[in-house]
């Protein structure tokens, strides 16, 4: 079973999620149309084919207005599963249960929409040797989930915080006068104990950042040609990663050029929610 990310706060992302949904009175159609201790019966499902991430998140807001619910989980997260599966079956206090469904799916069809999306891209360059990241480029608040749900889709994971990657890009250059050389050395005289990669957007900027000791290089928004010839100059030195206009239509192309990875915020920032739904089910 994966395991959600350790430095992911489920409690106080189920707080702030229902505090948004059920403000400060609470689920009032559900107060006023059903009975006080109903009991309600439920499946959630898919209603079109979805690579699966965030089942324990949607469990939270169940278990959490309701402490004796009782569910079955059908499938495991990283399953790749059709339209029409089941994903989980649910019985508990039946006003609860309707209080925490829209928060439950909103999670779970956001998460969903990113493995699936994710796993669209993963697929897309099989058989290249390339590896697809997610980026930082995330809904605020949303980064570990995100993330987790990327990886359960088959991309990997790039950078997840600013403190766990040097990432040198043109802003930094150019805060430097545009000296490639001189920000690149200065980021290896740190004492960070981090790789130092940095962003390239032209050809003839590659050799000095190389020189200066880059350890990878990430290829801005270069056309497959230019990829191409940037492979053969670098010639294995340093990895490669390939950015910028990466879409499911072009990232085949991109692959085949010899580029170690392919990053694209297609995957978090670009995913549509997918279609699933919670109901009633005959005993």
């Amino acid at each position: 079973m994966s395991q959600l990310p350790d430095h992911f706060d489920l409690d106080d992302y189920v707080t702030a999620v229902l505090a948004e949904d059920l403000g400060h009175g609470g689920d009032v159609t559900s107060a006023n149309t059903i009975a006080e201790g109903a009991r309600f019966v439920a499946v959630m499902d898919t209603r079109q084919d979805i690579a699966v991430a965030g089942l324990a998140v949607a469990e939270a807001f169940f278990r959490r207005l309701d402490h004796r619910v009782e569910i079955e989980r059908l499938v495991e997260d990283g399953d790749v599963v059709p339209a029409g599966t089941d994903l989980m079956r649910i019985v508990g206090d039946a006003r609860a249960m309707l209080a925490a469904e829209r928060s439950a799916l909103n999670s779970l069809q956001v998460l969903c929409g990113i493995a699936t999306q994710a796993r669209a891209f993963a697929q897309a360059i099989e058989g290249t040797g390339a590896k697809v990241l997610d980026t930082r480029k995330t809904i605020p608040g949303m980064r570990a989930l995100s993330k987790y749900a990327s990886r359960m889709g088959g991309a990997h994971n790039h950078r997840m915080r600013m403190d766990d990657g040097l990432l040198i890009k043109d802003n930094h250059i150019a805060v430097n006068g545009g000296d490639i050389a001189l920000t690149v050395a200065r980021a290896k005289a740190g004492r960070h104990g981090l790789e130092v990669q940095v962003e390239v957007d032209r050809i003839d900027q590659i050799e000095p950042a190389l020189e200066a000791g880059a350890d990878r290089l990430l290829l801005d928004n270069m056309p497959p040609a230019t990829l191409r010839e940037a492979v053969a100059l670098v010639d294995g030195r340093v990895p490669l990663e390939a950015s910028g206009g990466i879409d499911l239509d072009t990232i085949r192309a991109v692959a085949e050029t010899g580029v170690d990875y392919i990053s694209t915020s297609k995957i978090t920032m670009g995913a549509p929610a997918v279609d699933i739904g919670l109901d009633y089910a005959l005993c």
